[in-house]
């Protein structure tokens, strides 16, 4: 399976134009589905940006519930990200990520031209295991990561262990701890940030 690591995912947002190097700095940064990155609206987030709430997702150009039930859920965004989308979303209405008219999102098949004329060799999905990699190497409790990608409770344990996503001190705890595990620079706006790495 494809994963990037974390120098291709530097090099691909800071070649990117734009309108993607957010798009994909947020896909590094929280493990997101690309259909329910694209279905981000400006207020499926906190006013500070560090958490997000996944309530729909994108297939086909249509915007539909997100792919299982455990897939609605809150998403912790690591402070260096949360600061970028919070100018980003400041002056957005609909979707976060959208045509140039603005009425609809992008296209998933044009977004994806994008991230390989950034030079990557895989798809969206190495995102996501760049963001599960980037977590397991830092420890962090598998209630937590399950919470966070979208997966669904395997035992009773995790049954009972559950209420732990209530905790927001000890989310934004372990997010802080972990960072993003990249760095964050922009092509047009250049913008180093010194990151934490994970242990």
């Amino acid at each position: 399976m494809c994963t990037f690591n974390e120098n291709e995912v530097s090099s691909i947002i800071a070649k990117a134009p734009p309108r993607y190097a957010p798009l994909f700095a947020l896909l590094a940064g929280t493990g997101l589905r690309i259909g329910e990155a694209l279905a981000l609206k400006p207020d499926d987030f906190s006013p500070d940006c560090q958490m997000l709430f996944v309530r729909r997702s994108i297939w086909h150009g249509r915007e539909q519930e997100p792919k299982t039930a455990a897939a609605i859920r809150v998403v912790d965004v690591p402070g260096p990200l949360a600061a970028v989308l919070r100018e980003y979303v400041a002056d957005k209405s609909g979707y976060l990520f959208a045509t140039r008219k603005g009425n609809r999102p992008l296209a998933q098949r044009n977004v994806l031209r994008a991230l390989h004329d950034c030079g990557a060799q895989a798809g969206f999905h190495a995102f996501r295991r760049f963001r599960t990699q980037t977590l397991r190497r830092a420890r962090v409790p598998e209630d937590l990561i399950g919470l966070w990608l979208g997966h669904a409770l395997r035992t009773v344990t995790d049954l009972y262990a559950a209420g732990l996503q209530q905790d927001e001190a000890w989310r934004r705890e372990w997010c802080e701890r972990v960072g993003l595990g990249f760095g964050l620079r922009w092509a047009t706006n250049p913008m180093p940030v010194q990151l934490a790495k994970a242990a």
